[in-house]
């Protein structure tokens, strides 16, 4: 039996529970037609029912000795690819369109894998993801709460996202501090309402976002000047963390119109 200790600095926690490997894989569904892409895939807790329920499997782990216990374990399988490679530096345009991601997110780069995947949405059919519960807590809030902000409109604008269950710390080894969630990220309609000009929604969320007691006025500077708030439907006082998804690309489009970018 090969041995691996967790390394910290990569976030490994290792999934161990049963009870957890059978919830994640019953709920995923996996289909034998489906092309999977697993992120880091550690010590094949979730890899090795999907390989016998999946015609291809992409496992993307950044750890070099897990990369080699990955393709001596698999070898005998034509069905599964194991690459060696940092998940935030990979580029999915070189994948096929339909994809289904699934992954035990390290909690120190989930924050950002999650920015990352909303650059590809409308290549992905939907994703499953261990998260750091308060993560995910962020993920699905709603306006005018405490955990709202901009991961939460940023995801919310291309994803529908639903927590699955709670994972408690001790289905890891090592054992996380706090809980997991388990959670599905699914694109929302590619003719849903979208921003006319993503690049100003995502700068006008972030500049909303970067002091968040700040009223809206304040936060957004120069921009502020060129906001009709009556036309728009604004009360000038107020706060990014009040404003819903939709709120947010009227007032980006609105300054797209005004020839903003």
């Amino acid at each position: 039996m090969v041995v691996h200790k967790a390394r910290k600095r990569f976030g490994q926690n290792f999934l161990v529970d049963d009870s957890v490997i059978h919830n994640i894989i019953s709920t995923f569904k996996p289909m034998k037609h489906d092309y999977v892409v697993e992120i880091g895939p550690g010590l094949s807790a979730i890899t090795e029912p999907l390989i016998h329920s999946v015609n291809e499997l992409l496992c993307i782990e950044i750890d070099r000795d897990l990369v080699k216990i990955l393709e001596h374990k698999f070898s005998k399988y034509k069905n599964v690819r194991i690459i060696e490679s940092d998940v935030l530096n990979f580029d999915f345009n070189t994948l096929n369109i339909g994809i289904r991601l699934i992954g035990n997110l390290p909690y120190n780069i989930s924050t950002q894998l999650l920015f990352k995947i909303m650059e590809f949405s409308d290549q992905i059919i939907d994703a499953h993801f261990m998260l750091q519960r308060e993560v995910v807590d962020r993920m699905i809030a709603q306006p005018s709460s405490s955990d709202y902000g901009r991961l939460s409109v940023m995801l919310q604008e291309c994803y529908e996202i639903e927590r699955l269950f709670d994972i408690r710390p001790d289905s890891f080894n090592p054992m996380p501090k706090v809980f997991s969630s388990f959670v599905r990220i699914k694109p929302l309609s590619f003719n849903r309402v979208r921003p006319k000009n993503y690049n100003i929604f995502k700068q006008l969320v972030t500049r909303a976002f970067s002091q968040k007691r700040k009223i809206l006025k304040n936060s957004l500077g120069e921009w502020s000047k060129h906001l009709d708030w009556e036309a728009l439907d604004l009360n000038s006082q107020i706060r990014a963390e009040n404003l819903s998804v939709s709120k947010f690309i009227m007032i980006s489009d609105f300054l797209h119109n005004k020839g903003l970018m």
